[in-house]
């Protein structure tokens, strides 16, 4: 019998704040960076949980969605909902409460809780709309989302006008078209023990920024970007191009980047 996944999600509001008491001002700055603070801040945090099994004949079921709730009830609401994580929530008053921390907690925890039958195989928590991490295999990886807006006609010299327009129907409309792109960069690697962090939330938007949102934002692909020249400036051509040049500018491991060209076309290309 094939293996059914199941996600189950839920939400939860805390605040923690990045900030070591014995270190001064100076060197939590150094160490945390620009969220280094010794004040509180919130989110409402979302955690979705993927278990995998097979269906059991009896009931149907691969788990009872009651049981994956009274875990995370257990485990992740009555730990975190309306909590300083720092202050309320054992190991955080010494580990700093990251999403890749937070994310690896609640990976210790859930299995320990979950029947036998639905093994865990997914965890995905969201900061926010534009940070969230994901637990899978045992790994770690951080997601950074960025938006710009560029235009590009799409359009191939070796065809003719007719088999042009036939291919491209609209998209090859002379004076082109235009999207606002959102731009996910997923990163992986070891979570450092000081930090909590995969990567530096600064250093990453600096290179995302350079590299590709102040290159492409409000330009034209085909006339601005040099890179595109003499090329089909495709989604599928420009996710390839951004991996390469993120690629080579980030210092860890680049997992994955997602280029959503509009809410129903989505392009990805993996490492």
């Amino acid at each position: 019998m094939r293996a059914v996944r199941l996600t189950r999600r839920v939400t939860f509001s805390s605040g923690h704040r990045y900030w070591d008491g014995s270190l001064s001002a100076e060197q939590n700055r150094a160490k945390f960076g620009d969220w280094a603070s010794p004040f509180n801040h919130g989110h409402n945090y979302a955690l979705e949980v993927t278990t995998v099994g097979v269906i059991n004949p009896r009931d149907g079921m691969v788990i009872n969605i009651k049981t994956i709730d009274d875990a995370l009830q257990r485990e992740v609401v009555q730990r975190f909902d309306q909590r300083s994580i720092n202050d309320e929530v054992e190991p955080f008053d010494s580990v700093p409460p990251t999403t890749e921390n937070l994310i690896q907690f609640f990976a210790d925890k859930l299995p320990k809780t979950l029947p036998p039958e639905a093994k865990l195989d997914e965890l995905k928590l969201e900061e926010t709309p534009t940070l969230y991490a994901r637990w899978r295999a045992n790994a770690v990886t951080l997601t950074r989302s960025y938006e710009f807006a560029a235009s590009h006609r799409l359009h191939c010299d070796s065809l003719s006008p007719d088999e042009n327009l036939e291919l491209f129907g609209k998209c090859n409309n002379l004076a082109g078209h235009g999207h606002n792109y959102i731009l996910e960069v997923e990163v992986g690697g070891s979570i450092d023990p000081e930090t909590g962090m995969l990567v530096s939330l600064h250093g990453l938007d600096e290179i995302v920024n350079r590299e590709i949102v102040d290159r492409y934002d409000h330009r034209n692909f085909n006339i601005d970007i040099q890179e595109f020249e003499g090329k089909n400036p495709t989604s599928e051509v420009v996710c390839q191009e951004i991996f390469d040049r993120l690629q080579r500018a980030i210092p860890v491991t680049l997992v994955s980047i997602r280029l959503w060209e509009t809410a129903r076309n989505m392009f990805e290309v993996r490492a």
